[in-house]
């Protein structure tokens, strides 16, 4: 089902490209560059029709987008996945604190005297 609903949404997404491009601009940038001479000859019933359809799609598209999220089920129960994860998960990694010995370099000199000098 849940493919079923996203395949609808990309048909209306582009159905809404399509119209979005064939509107007519109302005025703006376009209005400069001669834009404004289609308003003269009477297409804003076309307008009209193609801003309900662009608001009929987009309403449509926020709708099932809503409702694919009822179907959606997760393969993973988490969502986070890393290998780094993974892997320390099978090593059974864990931080050695406090072990029998020590993580710490010995004191002293480099000649490997532990006793502390004077």
């Amino acid at each position: 089902m849940f493919t079923v609903l996203i395949s609808i949404i990309l048909v209306l997404a582009v159905l809404l490209i399509l119209v979005i491009l064939g509107q007519n601009s109302k005025g703006g940038a376009g209005a400069a560059f001669g834009g404004s001479a289609s308003q003269i000859m009477g297409v804003t019933r076309t307008g009209n029709v193609l801003e309900k359809a662009t608001w009929i799609l987009a309403v449509a598209i926020m709708a099932l987008a809503l409702v694919s999220s009822a179907f959606y089920s997760s393969s993973q129960p988490n969502q986070f996945s890393s290998p780094n994860t993974e892997t320390a998960k099978q090593q059974g990694a864990a931080p050695a604190f406090g072990g029998t010995e020590s993580q710490l370099p010995a004191s002293g000199g480099a000649s490997g005297d532990t006793t502390p000098s004077k």
